[in-house]
């Protein structure tokens, strides 16, 4: 079983920089990317989000969840890094990636229509405080 390293980074590395094994961990940019772990070498990115991935950091290990599907590259590698630990997982076949990538869609769309939905509070911002902000939180609200 492969075991990762991790890197907390301000900044992603270039790509010819990326080091096997190693995940960059860019917090202010809720990514992470690492290389693939199958050895191909492709570069993998997870953002961090709540419809995305999830980084657990316990002070010395990183876990991620959901796994890492990479479909879009000729290995179709997948695997979970759990506790920083690789462990492969089976290849899903074309039905079963499409039906991910159907279920991942519907609860983006679903957590994004019922965040965005609450009603704004109504606030006259423009007689609070006449700047550019509220002018254009107004601007918003019409």
């Amino acid at each position: 079983m492969k075991t990762l390293t991790h890197k907390f980074v301000r900044f992603i590395p270039q790509r010819k920089d990326l080091e096997d094994g190693v995940l960059y961990v860019a917090l202010d940019y809720g990514t992470i990317i690492h290389k693939c772990c199958c050895g191909c070498g492709n570069e993998v990115a997870t953002p961090l989000s709540p419809t995305d991935w999830k980084l657990t950091y316990d002070g010395e290990t990183i876990t991620l969840f959901p796994s890492i599907g990479n479909w879009n590259f000729d290995c179709q590698s997948h695997y979970w890094i759990k506790k920083s630990k690789v462990i492969m997982a089976v290849q899903l076949s074309k039905d079963d990636i499409k039906i991910g990538r159907e279920n991942d869609r519907s609860k983006k769309l679903e957590y994004f229509n019922t965040k965005f939905k609450k009603p704004i509070p109504e606030v006259n911002y423009l007689e609070k405080n006449n700047t550019w902000w509220s002018r254009f939180i107004s601007f918003l609200k019409r």
